[in-house]
């Protein structure tokens, strides 16, 4: 799949909460007997509420059904497959049914900047013994270099490419005019007409967006079905405890609009809730990269350090369900029954094993657990629907 960056790459950050919008109740009226317009329109949510859980109910079973008849088929049995024996869980991004692991192995920063290409190869051995078959990189990592070295690893390897989903990004290439953006020139396109061709010519399977507003990513559904294009399959977007705002209010709603999926990055806040950055800049941190002043004038700031405190509570949430502050952190992306898969950026085999035991704890993330971490945060977003709950 190729995720296209859009122009507005860049220009991100944190998005402001929007305000709790409440439902004013409406006054009752009419005579004694007739139904409200409130009751009504409750009992319709209802109905539609209780309709999608039948949907979605008969789409599983008939899955089971299918996948039961297919292992008979071939004489397997389930104890054969990768999420049997690794644990890991798998789901389709957006309505289309590619299948992939919830938890995915990114490359920025890292593959061939921050670590050695063994380091690589261990981080990468890691990840897919552990049922991850999702890696994601772009053109833009390290110069190319990352690509070049995911290719090399997987080659040496020698693992089935059928097995691996493979995410890289366009848009920043290299310095001319004409080696970047998502110009014809650059991608054999213009955008959704060239992504289809690309698809057309077995280049990629499917294709999506990265750091796309909804707006756009809308506009490109349009296009694709006004002119018997493909569209795209899933938003590629930042997400984690201190950025809520477009996975949890724009992305659902373009989901269920469109089949849109979201596959998070950087649920780690690019390390800040990792925690190490409490007591200051580790010289050995990605912050102290001379490339990276903007995150580390990000940490040093006033909204830094109130972010900081709040982790040293989480922390206390994390201690009760017996994990770390960065298991806590990624389940909590998990937990999020829109995200498809949470892509992890690590430097060493001690990192990537423990932020893959996030898996684990995904049981325990309740709504009461839930509950506690909004309150902490006090920065959930809300839409016009959150009335009802």
């Amino acid at each position: 799949m190729i995720a296209a960056r859009s122009s507005s790459v860049g220009r991100g950050g944190p998005e402001e909460p929007s305000r709790h919008r409440r439902q004013s109740a409406a006054s009752l009226a009419g005579h004694r007997g007739h139904r409200s317009s409130q009751e009504s329109t409750r009992d319709n949510h209802a109905q539609h509420r209780q309709g999608a859980l039948l949907r979605a109910r008969k789409a599983f079973l008939i899955k089971e059904m299918e996948t039961n008849w297919y292992l008979k088929l071939c004489g397997r049995a389930r104890e054969d497959c990768v999420a049997f024996e690794t644990g890991m869980p798998y789901r389709s991004i957006g309505r289309s049914q590619l299948r992939r692991d919830r938890l995915g192995l990114g490359t920025w920063v890292t593959f061939g900047g921050q670590i050695s290409d063994e380091v690589a190869e261990q981080l990468m051995t890691i990840a897919y013994e552990s049922g991850v078959n999702l890696f994601d990189t772009a053109e833009v990592y390290a110069a190319g270099k990352a690509e070049v070295i995911l290719g090399n690893i997987i080659k040496k390897k020698g693992w089935r490419r059928s097995s691996l989903v493979i995410t890289t990004k366009l848009y920043w290439g290299g310095k001319a005019e004409t080696e970047r953006g998502l110009s014809r020139k650059h991608i054999i396109e213009e955008i959704v007409r060239a992504m289809t061709y690309v698809i057309n010519q077995g280049m990629s399977m499917y294709w999506g967006t990265s750091r796309w507003t909804a707006m756009e990513i809308m506009e490109a559904y349009s296009v694709a079905r006004q002119f018997n294009l493909i569209p795209p399959v899933c938003e590629q977007a930042e997400y984690h405890l201190f950025q809520r705002e477009k996975v949890e209010v724009q992305l659902p709603e373009l989901y269920h609009k469109i089949g849109v999926g979201a596959m998070t990055w950087s649920p780690l806040a690019c390390g800040i809730i990792s925690g190490k950055y409490e007591n200051g800049i580790p010289e050995s941190s990605r912050a102290a990269m001379k490339s990276y002043q903007w995150l580390k004038d990000k940490i040093v700031s006033e909204d830094g350090r109130k972010q900081q405190a709040k982790l040293k509570e989480l922390g206390h949430i994390a201690e009760k369900l017996g994990c770390t502050l960065p298991q806590l952190a990624v389940a909590w992306c998990l937990r999020n029954e829109g995200v498809s898969s949470v892509l992890l950026g690590t430097s060493n085999a001690e990192q990537l094993t423990e932020n893959l035991g996030a898996i684990q704890v995904l049981p325990k993330m309740t709504s009461h657990v839930v509950s506690d971490i909004d309150h902490i945060l006090g920065n959930r977003p809300y839409s016009k629907k959150d009335y009802r709950s």
